[in-house]
């Protein structure tokens, strides 16, 4: 590889631009004259005058603002050029840049500035497998944590669903908190339990969903009218404190529903299997192997 381009020299493109340059010479493009003129001075990126003359690079790097944005500069580079997509975008997005006819491989970085700038982002990476193989030195250069995740688009869906649990799970943490104080629990205690293996964070992920939904296996364990039934002692515990709750009773409206579908005596990892029936998608994988 000779060369690699970037468009896109912001926050994160500047820190792409920093390890991209250790390895080759890099040219780079941005519409900001202080973004380009940073990156010339700080990381030596050669800076070209258009997007479209970044296709005289091996391979693209794509860190751009919007999924617009993206598609825009796809639209000006040449069938067959080769490009790396490390901004957020959704997968409907990728398959859109892919049909200019661009070699696409989506590299979501998963963790903020300062982790990809020490390489330690894990890259969520999807794409056909030559494509991946082709770009894998530049992905190499960028993180020490790669991780394949499929198809085209598979990288940046695995960013948004683990956005999605992040965003989730921050209400859920805030109506914690605010039924701890009310009932005069302390958070700071609160917080390591929720945080230990047994905890109400930990213990789900570990537990329920690897170790019974990805093998398909909800006999034994807590039943889901059990967990209904802690569900209601929760709302009536925010209902006496005077805690609003959002994200908790919209769960507890599922074990309502999971009790009626005749998952009661099943393990409360059972619900797993209501969005099964709704979207005809099995959650169990089959690289997981059973009990």
């Amino acid at each position: 590889m000779r060369t690699v381009g970037l468009c896109g020299l912001g926050n994160m493109g500047s820190v792409i631009a920093g390890r991209l340059s250790k390895e080759w010479p890099v040219l780079g493009f941005d519409l900001d004259e202080t973004r380009r003129g940073a990156a010339e001075r700080e990381h030596g990126v050669r800076l070209v005058d258009a997007a479209r003359d970044l296709a005289d690079a091996d391979v693209v790097v794509f860190s751009l603002p919007t999924p617009q944005a993206s598609l825009a500069v796809l639209t000006e580079l040449p069938p067959g050029t080769v490009v790396v997509e490390t901004s957020t975008v959704n997968p409907a997005d990728m398959r859109r840049g892919a049909a200019t006819g661009a070699r696409l491989v989506d590299a979501a970085i998963l963790s903020g500035v300062s982790q990809a700038a020490a390489g330690t982002a894990p890259l969520l990476v999807g794409g056909a497998p030559e494509d991946v193989d082709a770009v894998w030195p530049v992905l190499t250069a960028l993180s020490e944590h790669i991780v394949r995740c499929g198809e085209l688009g598979s990288g940046m869906a695995a960013k948004v669903i683990n956005n999605a649990v992040a965003h989730a799970v921050m209400v859920v943490l805030a109506e914690a908190g605010a039924m701890a104080a009310a009932t005069g629990v302390s958070r700071a205690e609160l917080a390591g339990l929720l945080g230990g293996p047994d905890g109400g964070l930990v213990r789900p992920l570990t537990h329920r969903f690897t170790e019974r939904v990805l093998r398909g296996d909800y006999d034994g364990g807590m039943p889901t009218e059990a967990a209904r039934k802690d569900s209601t002692l929760a709302l009536a515990l925010a209902q006496d404190a005077g805690v609003p709750l959002f994200a908790v009773q919209a769960a507890h409206t599922v074990y309502e529903l999971g009790v009626s579908e005749g998952l009661a005596r099943l393990d409360y990892s059972a619900i797993a299997t209501l969005w099964e029936r709704w979207t005809g998608q099995a959650l169990a994988d089959p690289q997981v192997p059973s009990s």
